[in-house]
């Protein structure tokens, strides 16, 4: 019957969080336990020396840093460039060095052990050409999984304890579908599924490109308002899972409809039934009748919020945090690892 179905559906579902959850634990324990020991056996800080600011846009570094915003032990971020002789990673954000606003150090004598790592969060598509850069870097500072450091735009972190949904998601939602967009292309694979998703139901659209910007604080409320928001990334590559996925959909409280990399890589790190991907649905139109008649159903509807109760999102937004992170996965590298050809690992997408 329907109700054993579901009850089969919601028991699968949350066997998934637990499980999923339990391995969030022990991958967040096991990596505090190894930055601890690898620290604690040199007995000394692990130093990291940001070479320039993405974006030339500096944060305070005061104190510990890494420990006293995110309490991350025996790791010492600094961005004055004297420190660049004791400096264990040196990081090289890759959009100053692709505009020729920065340049590599290649003047000064490296010294033996220290790491290059290259940095960037940007789609292979907008990192330019990277083959000047062969056999230069140790590490790869990246959203990607396969990265060195993996620094994502945001992530699922297990709540303390479950909190139960409303009872009626669908409360003060009076848009269908909405998407907030700046950078419009026509070349781009978004506009044409927008274009023709918007022949089948309507989409609010919002942003510089339609000449209604939405201000920080009027984001998400905006966005609370729609059922459904697409969370179309501009590029189409591995990994490549923005802010549109975590703060614009998971954060406002709709359902996120998205366009990027493959359905794989959003189940792995997105909640299960959380999402609807645009190549499920063997057209666009599909795709617009079933968002059409899903919003007629609450409860089905409410089944893409079940993981709010177990999971909360975790937004990565301060450079600093990013930074810091280098300390909490860089035990386990290996310590003499080059990059031959950092450009096509980049555009292995």
């Amino acid at each position: 019957s329907n109700n054993v179905k579901k009850f089969l559906q919601n028991f699968f579902v949350k066997c998934i969080l637990l499980t999923t959850r339990l391995f969030t634990y022990l991958k967040w324990s096991i990596k505090y336990e190894s930055t601890t020991f690898s620290c604690s056996s040199k007995d000394r800080n692990t130093t990291i020396l940001l070479w320039h600011w993405p974006f030339a846009q500096p944060y305070v570094l005061e104190g510990d840093v890494c420990w006293d915003l995110f309490h991350i032990p025996h790791c010492k971020l600094v961005d004055n460039r004297s420190y660049f002789s004791s400096a264990d990673i040196v990081v090289f954000h890759n959009r100053e060095l692709k505009q020729g606003r920065q340049r590599l150090p290649t003047d000064l004598l490296r010294p033996e052990g220290q790491r290059w790592a290259w940095m960037s969060l940007e789609s292979p598509a907008h990192n330019g050409n990277l083959r000047p850069f062969a056999n230069i870097f140790n590490m790869t500072i990246s959203y990607r999984r396969d990265a060195d450091v993996t620094i994502p735009y945001g992530e699922l972190l297990p709540k303390e304890e479950e909190t139960p949904l409303p009872e009626d998601i669908t409360v003060n939602k009076s848009s269908l579908v909405c998407w907030v967009v700046s950078n419009y292309m026509r070349h781009h694979k978004r506009t044409q599924v927008y274009k023709e998703l918007s022949a089948v139901v309507p989409v609010q659209v919002y942003g510089r490109w339609t000449g209604k910007p939405l201000s920080s604080s009027d984001l998400l409320p905006t966005i609370s308002r729609c059922f459904f928001y697409l969370a179309f990334e501009n590029s189409l590559a591995k990994d490549y899972i923005t802010e549109k996925l975590w703060k614009n959909s998971y954060e406002a409280g709709a359902v996120p409809v998205v366009l990027g990399p493959s359905i794989r890589d959003y189940k792995a790190v997105a909640p299960p039934h959380s999402f609807i991907h645009v190549n499920e649905f063997a057209s666009v139109r599909e795709l617009g009748e079933y968002l059409r008649e899903l919003a007629k159903d609450k409860k089905r509807y409410a089944e893409y919020f079940n993981w709010k109760q177990w999971w909360k999102v975790k937004l990565y937004v301060d450079w600093r945090e990013r930074l810091c992170n280098i300390c909490s996965q860089v035990s386990g590298l290996p310590q003499n690892k080059l990059y031959s050809d950092i450009h096509t690992w980049d555009k292995n997408t």
